[in-house]
């Protein structure tokens, strides 16, 4: 594996806090010109000054496909063509099936699903192309574990993240022939902002209490697997990478 990154653009979804902001760093870290795309500018301003560097804040939102094909020219005017995109962006918003307020299914639909499927095809062709050079060309989706496990009161997330493990695999045998490589990276419990959003107040209170009783993952965790799998040489895809707490089993 390779960790040297120079030369290559990166566009990370979710940018402004938590597993996003946590995997751009690591990129420039690494060498990589990045894109933060992300709704709260403020905070993507304030990470970009943080990292410095060749790095680019863009505000987006994921689930509005005009706003990711602005992007996506922002940033091809800055850096040129993208070669690694990180779909990140997600929400978890839990609560019982029968008493769920359903704007927030779609929510969930909307930037967990939509979101992903906006951000792949916004960049796919600088993929292909990528990969048509003979460069390594990624497109990593960030999943969960949610997507295999179940969870009462998660089912709407929890099938959100199975249509992106799902889909990850389909795409993988679409465009793995055409060299580009389409990796899922699946956490499990990680202390970020995932969940402070819902409406739902016990299930936030439940949600705290879970994190609570193990040692979880933090966002660095899953920085340094998503680093580690856009690193292997192009002949290499990690496909699908579950990252779980040890306590979490």
């Amino acid at each position: 594996m390779t960790n040297n990154l120079t030369g290559r653009v990166a566009v990370v979804t979710g940018a402004s806090s938590g597993i996003g902001a946590a995997t751009a760093r690591r990129l420039a870290a690494d060498g990589a010109k990045v894109a933060l795309l992300g709704r709260r500018k403020d905070r993507l301003e304030e990470l970009a000054a943080q990292i410095g560097g060749e790095v680019l804040a863009v505000e987006a939102d994921v689930s509005v496909q005009q706003s990711v094909r602005d992007a996506a020219s922002t940033v091809r005017a800055a850096f040129g063509p993208i070669d690694l995109v990180v779909a990140n962006a997600g929400v978890m918003l839990g609560a019982p099936y029968e008493s769920a307020d359903t704007d927030e299914w779609d929510q969930m639909v909307g930037t967990n699903i939509n979101g992903l499927l906006y951000t792949g095809r916004a960049f796919i062709d600088d993929l292909l192309a990528a990969a048509g050079n003979g460069e390594r060309a990624d497109l990593v989706h960030v999943g969960s574990v949610g997507g295999h496990l179940a969870f009462p009161n998660y089912g709407v997330y929890c099938a959100t993240k199975a249509a992106v493990a799902h889909l990850t695999r389909n795409l993988r045998s679409e465009f793995g022939p055409r060299g580009v490589r389409v990796k899922t990276i699946e956490p499990g419990f990680v202390g970020t902002e995932l969940g402070a959003g819902m409406l739902d107040e016990d299930q936030k209170a439940g949600l705290a209490e879970w994190r609570s009783e193990i040692e979880i993952l933090v966002s660095e965790d899953i920085a340094d697997a998503i680093a580690y799998a856009v690193g292997a040489p192009k002949r290499v895809n990690v496909a699908e990478m579950i990252v779980v707490p040890t306590q979490q089993g």
